[in-house]
């Protein structure tokens, strides 16, 4: 999410459904109609029109790698690895960047302390963690006012189209701080907090990384254990989900897939200068782990996202309420920033629609949980080519095939990825 505002996220999902170990290449292939098409994972005639719409969307873009699972009434009925290129597959379990869908992982953590009685959401994170300045500067008093829930609904103060993102300032840290790059967590907040908010918290939602940064440390801090051995431990272990890790800048898990763009610039895992492909080391992947960091496949984020449907151990009903709970300030056009998802009540307010997308150099996702029983998540391995064609036309290209099932069908393929 690193290219948008608040405002460009409401397109996605609401409007159209009230009415219905290396680096990657960067390729310099055009869009291509007739580029080979290869799939995997079990073909479901009743679905014919999911593989049909990411067909036409990879290759009207010239994206080279695909990922798709869906839903239906919490069953996994879809689950498929999409690729144009001749050399590559991707399977159904193959890993993605999943980039700011990490932020509803990152919100769920919070709640989990929450619920557990370690946390609450009206702390001021100034109580919790250490924000000091550089030397001499002097902390904003407004900091004060920058609770925990505040954090999760972007609601910090901070605008980054006003004063720049800190998560892609590399470069600019390191020298104001004198500091070498790879930047690490507390360079970014020390420069942060000699830096006055854009507008007093809570009057004014915009979206905000460096708000995930923080509420990350803040799960290290009242937990005790790492960001990720929290969330393993406490949310995905319990879950099943085995495969979803902490993504590297370089470095590709087993399973990962590579990531193209056709841009490049220079990087900031060290003050070399060297110009590297966007999506190896344009950001650091370290300092994103809490608001862009997971690597994921498709059937991973649908079980997550099933996590959502109803109360459990891992979160209960009184904290799913919280997650979706309108507010302060901030409901426009009908949908809404909650903790870690977008929310437009739909049905004469009974039911909701919930959904988030991300983007990074080389990562293009999003992750949709509907009114009406359904879910799915969508994965790209780029988010920029020559065709100019914009990636979030995969709401509505999703949205098109669900609408054209005539008859959902009744198997579940969840055990076949999950154990």
């Amino acid at each position: 999410m690193t290219r948008r505002n608040l405002g460009k996220l409401a397109v996605a999902t609401g409007a159209v459904a009230a009415v219905g170990t290396g680096v990657g290449t960067t390729l310099s292939r055009s869009a291509d109609a007739a580029a080979t098409w290869k799939t995997t994972g079990t073909a479901v005639s009743a679905l014919a029109g999911f593989d049909n719409q990411m067909k036409s969307f990879m290759q009207a873009r010239g994206i080279s790698a695909g990922q798709l699972a869906v839903t239906y009434k919490g069953r996994l009925v879809l689950a498929r690895g999409y690729s144009t290129v001749d050399t590559l597959t991707v399977q159904p379990t193959s890993l993605f960047r999943v980039a700011s869908l990490s932020k509803s992982i990152t919100a769920a953590a919070i709640m989990k302390l929450v619920q557990d009685g370690k946390l609450s959401l009206s702390t001021p994170v100034t109580k919790i963690l250490t924000i000091t300045p550089p030397a001499g500067q002097t902390r904003d008093t407004r900091w004060s006012a920058i609770t925990i829930k505040r954090l999760l609904q972007h609601l910090g103060g901070w605008d980054s189209s006003l004063s720049g993102d800190p998560e892609f300032m590399d470069a600019t840290i390191s020298k104001a701080l004198g500091v070498p790059m790879e930047l690490k967590h507390a360079d970014v907040i020390r420069f942060q907090a000699g830096r006055k908010p854009n507008y007093a918290p809570g009057t004014k939602v915009a979206y905000s990384n460096f708000g995930y940064l923080l509420a990350g440390r803040v799960i290290e801090k009242v937990s005790g254990l790492s960001y990720a051995t929290y969330v393993q431990q406490k949310l995905l272990t319990p879950l099943k989900i085995k495969r979803m890790a902490l993504g590297w800048s370089i470095s590709k898990h087993t399973g990962e897939m590579s990531y193209e763009s056709q841009y490049t610039g220079k990087t900031v895992l060290n003050n070399t200068g060297a110009t590297v492909k966007a999506p190896y080391g344009t950001f650091s992947m370290g300092i994103h782990d809490a608001n862009g960091g997971w690597i994921a496949s498709a059937p991973d984020l649908v079980k997550w996202a099933k996590m959502f449907d109803a109360g459990s151990s891992v979160l209960n009903t009184t904290s799913l309420n919280a997650i979706w709970a309108k507010p302060e300030t901030g409901i426009s056009n009908g949908w809404y920033y909650g903790l870690g998802w977008q929310v437009r009540p739909v049905s004469g307010g009974t039911g909701r629609n919930t959904w988030h997308t991300g983007s990074l150099p080389g990562t293009s996702t999003m992750l949709v949980r509907t009114s009406g029983g359904m879910s799915w998540a969508t994965l790209f391995n780029r988010r920029d080519d020559a065709s100019g064609k914009s990636y979030g036309d995969i709401d509505a290209a999703m949205w098109t095939a669900a609408n054209g099932v005539k008859a959902w069908p009744t198997h579940d393929y969840f055990s076949k990825y999950f154990s």
